[in-house]
């Protein structure tokens, strides 16, 4: 375990990341308008396999600036059809209204895991089974689409999981520190959290619109 003034000196520097890859993910974002539309697919599997990619250099060494950067822009572009067919069904304010409650959620649970005692890395099994349900589920909606009802539940229950996980991560840097070598590792996670929990968000606002 780290001391608490390695956690403490680091977490700005983590905080300081997540935020700039939010603005890199949003230029990335804004230049989705002149992708052609056959190179989302290829894009998006390219994101997967960087995801895998982090997960197996998080066990091996620490992700690089340089390739979290380029994940976070090619995952804007890969946002962009999804922002703008809420913006285009639900209107630009639905999703302004929706980056908006992720912002105000993220950071609430954030200040309260940094502020809390409590030591919530015990959540990591129970997220990462719901995590792999959402990822079955998705998998099985691409084949038998669910009803707008049970595309309501399936995000208010992203919803919850990523609220989880911006709790788990917070807290397993306040109570385990980390490492300067480690920070773009932790504001890839917290970045994660963020876009699935503004996507969640999104969605049941579009949803909830459709119904007016």
């Amino acid at each position: 375990m780290y001391n608490t003034q390695t956690s403490t000196g680091m977490m700005p520097s983590v905080l300081r990341t997540f935020a700039l890859s939010l603005a890199v993910a949003f230029l990335g974002t804004m230049a989705g308008v002149y992708v052609p539309p056959a190179l989302f697919m290829p894009l998006a599997i390219l994101e997967f396999i960087m995801i895998l990619a982090a997960v197996f250099f998080r066990r091996r060494k620490a992700i690089s600036y340089s390739f979290l950067y380029v994940f976070t822009f090619i995952s804007g572009i890969t946002l962009y059809p999804i922002v703008a067919y809420y913006a285009a069904t639900a209107g630009a304010n639905v999703v302004v209204m929706a980056f908006a409650t992720t912002t105000v959620v993220f950071g609430g649970i954030s200040i309260y895991a940094a502020k809390s005692k409590r030591n919530f890395s015990f959540l990591g099994g129970f997220l990462l089974a719901a995590l792999l349900a959402l990822v079955a589920i998705s998998i099985f909606n691409i084949f038998f689409p669910l009803s707008s009802t049970g595309m309501l539940a399936y995000s208010f229950i992203g919803v919850l999981v990523f609220s989880g996980y911006v709790l788990f991560d917070i807290s397993r840097m306040k109570h385990y520190g980390v490492r300067p070598e480690d920070v773009p590792m932790m504001a890839l996670s917290l970045y994660l959290d963020f876009i699935n929990l503004f996507v969640s968000i999104l969605r049941i606002f579009g949803i909830l619109n459709s119904r007016d």
